[in-house]
């Protein structure tokens, strides 16, 4: 059964987002810094009447922190909280078959922790990247 799946780039790596946790793609303006806030929180953001937190997608990955120069995001809601997931870019929303993870597939870091299957494009593999997981306070991805 073929699902739809935004396809962005995060920390220079295709990956495949379940548009049922999308809510919208934008380009976000000014971020505040929040105090003591975790590392992986850019900052909160102005979004359409209302405060979004944006998340700092390669260190919420343990990998690089993502440019400061990144501003498109994914906005994801979260238990009733909006989150602004940053990406590199985005390409499409296009169809696919969720595929498992391979059982010998080791991935490194947060991408293990966010991953939940692959579709494969063009013959690549694509990581489905679930963006819960990728808020790690949330308690869902705990």
């Amino acid at each position: 059964m073929t699902e739809l799946f935004l396809i962005a780039h995060i920390a220079g790596r295709g990956v495949a987002i379940d548009t049922a946790q999308v809510d919208s793609v934008v380009d976000i303006g000014e971020v505040v810094a929040v105090p003591r806030a975790s590392t992986f929180v850019r900052g909160l953001a102005a979004l359409r009447s209302r405060v979004v937190t944006v998340i700092d997608t390669g260190t919420a990955l343990g990998l690089s922190p993502t440019p400061d120069t990144v501003r498109r995001a994914v906005i994801t809601v979260v238990d009733g909280h909006h989150y602004a997931i940053l990406v590199d870019s985005v390409e499409d929303v296009a169809p696919f078959v969720r595929l498992p993870l391979s059982s010998g597939l080791a991935l490194q870091g947060g991408w293990g922790r966010a991953g939940t299957g692959i579709v494969e494009r063009d013959g690549d593999p694509l990581l489905i990247l679930d963006l819960v997981a990728v808020i790690p306070a949330t308690p869902l991805a705990a």
